[in-house]
C-alpha cells in the first residue's frame, strides 16, 4: 500500500509559499502522493492550482485532488485544466472526483445543486471527448492538451451508491473513499473490486483513502479548531470528526494495517496544521 500526504490547502490561514515547500519536503522524505481537499464556499487553496504549483516544485511524487466537485466546473475547463496538470507533471496527476454533498459549494458558484448528479454524468461524457481530441463546436480546435496516457486523465470517484460504481466502470480506474476508518469502509472496497472483476476490467482497482492528522501536543488544539470549523456545518458532528483525527504513533500505524488488511491500495494521511514539521513527524512514524 502507497502511503501519501494532503496539501494543507484546506486549512485557513496558510501562506501560499508553505504549499511550495510542502511539495517538496513530502517528496523528499518519500511519501509516494501528495492530495488535495475541495471546497468552494470555505477559504482554501483552490486544488487545481495547488497542484500545479506543486507539479512544477516536484519531480517524482504522484498528485491527486481528493476529491474535486467535478459537477461544479465547466466540464470542458476542467478537461483543459486536468491535462495541462498531467503534462506539466509528466503523467504523475489523477483526478479524484464526486458530486459533494453541500449545498453551499453549489450556490456560491452559481450551480444546481439537485442536479449534481445528471450534470455530473453529462460533464464525463464531455471531458473525454475533449481529451481524445474530438472537436465540439464545428470549425473550432481540440480544447486541451493531448493526456500522457490513453487519451485521458486517470480518475478515481467518490461515492457509495451505485452510480458510483457504475461511473467508476465506465469512466475510473478506482475508487475513493474519504475520511472513514477502515472498518466502516472495507465493505463497500469490496463492492468495487467485486463489480471490477464481474466487468472484467483488467488488473485491479485503485482503492484510496485519506485520514486526518496532526502529531504533537503543540498541534492538538489547532488541529480541533480546524476540524470543528471546517465541519461545523455537520452540527453537533463537529467536535467528534475532531475528536476522530490520529494524533498518536500508534493510532497511525494501526490505521496503516487497518487499511493494508482492508486491501487498500493507497492511504493519504491529511494534515490539520500547516506547520511543515507534520511532514517529518508523519514520516518517522509511518514511513
Amino acid at each position: 500500500m502507497k502511503i501519501g500526504i494532503g496539501l494543507p490547502n484546506p486549512v485557513p490561514n496558510t501562506e501560499g509559499h508553505v504549499l511550495v515547500e510542502w511539495a517538496k519536503r513530502a517528496e523528499e522524505v518519500g511519501f509516494s502522493g501528495l492530495v488535495t481537499i475541495d471546497r468552494i464556499a470555505y477559504p482554501s487553496y483552490d486544488s487545481l492550482t495547488a497542484l500545479s504549483a506543486a507539479a512544477g516544485a516536484t519531480e517524482r511524487i504522484s498528485l491527486m485532488t481528493n476529491i474535486l466537485l467535478a459537477p461544479i466546473y465547466p466540464p470542458v475547463l476542467l478537461a483543459k485544466t486536468a491535462a495541462s496538470i498531467d503534462q506539466i507533471s509528466g503523467g504523475r496527476f489523477t483526478l479524484g472526483l464526486a458530486a459533494g454533498g453541500r449545498p453551499d459549494d453549489y450556490e456560491v458558484a452559481g450551480r444546481d445543486f439537485h442536479r449534481r448528479g445528471r450534470n455530473f454524468d453529462d460533464a464525463l461524457e464531455v471531458m473525454h471527448q475533449v481529451w481524445r481530441g474530438e472537436v465540439l463546436t464545428e470549425g473550432s480546435s481540440p480544447s486541451s492538451p493531448t493526456p500522457t496516457r490513453d487519451e485521458r486523465v486517470p480518475t478515481l470517484f467518490g461515492g457509495n451508491t451505485d452510480k458510483t460504481i457504475e461511473r467508476m466502470l465506465t469512466w475510473g480506474d478506482g475508487w475513493t473513499a474519504g475520511g472513514a476508518p477502515a472498518a466502516q469502509t472495507a465493505p463497500y472496497a469490496k463492492q468495487i473490486r467485486d463489480a471490477w472483476s464481474a466487468a472484467r476490467r483488467g488488473g485491479e482497482p485503485r482503492i484510496a483513502s485519506l485520514a486526518y492528522f496532526s502529531l504533537g501536543a503543540d498541534a492538538e488544539e489547532p488541529s480541533r479548531r480546524y476540524l470543528r470549523d471546517y465541519y461545523r456545518f455537520t452540527g453537533d458532528f463537529a467536535p467528534m470528526i475532531a475528536d476522530s483525527a490520529l494524533r498518536s504513533v500508534s493510532q497511525l500505524t494501526d490505521a496503516v494495517k487497518a487499511f493494508e488488511d482492508a486491501g487498500f491500495t493507497d492511504l493519504d494521511f491529511d494534515p490539520t496544521v500547516a506547520k511543515l514539521d507534520q511532514i517529518d513527524r508523519l514520516a518517522e512514524a509511518v514511513l
